[in-house]
């Protein structure tokens, strides 16, 4: 099992810019792909993005492609998340996620989350 650690969350204006991290630690944290899947209020968890194990490709959700860039830092097992042009519809909890592939953090049930999350709020 993969333990992830996510930071950076807070409260920002539409428009603006934050950076999510998530530092994985234990058995596949160097070999897993990593993403990020977040949950509105009142909404079920949806897939945000993802990158495969060495960083070389990358997978977004259609309504954050152009606004979101995640990246990952492999000598740390460090998966960030730059999220600029954020809207009011990006308010939710995101989770950091692991899986042995980009695709099981898409289909996002069953997939190994972090713990609590990091909350993100964009205001109008």
């Amino acid at each position: 099992q993969v333990q992830l650690v996510e930071s950076g969350g807070g409260f920002v204006q539409a428009g603006g810019s934050l950076r999510l991290s998530c530092a994985a630690s234990g058995r596949a944290a160097s070999t897993n792909a990593m993403g990020w899947i977040r949950q509105a209020p009142g909404k079920e968890r949806a897939f945000v993005a993802a990158i495969n194990w060495s960083g070389t490709t990358t997978y977004y959700a259609d309504s954050v492609k152009g606004r979101f860039t995640i990246s990952r830092d492999t000598a740390q097992n460090t998966v960030y998340l730059q999220m600029s042009s954020l809207q009011p519809a990006d308010t939710a909890i995101y989770y950091c996620a692991s899986d042995p592939t980009w695709v099981g953090i898409r289909r996002v049930v069953g997939v190994n989350y972090g713990g609590k999350g990091t909350l993100v709020t964009v205001s109008s």
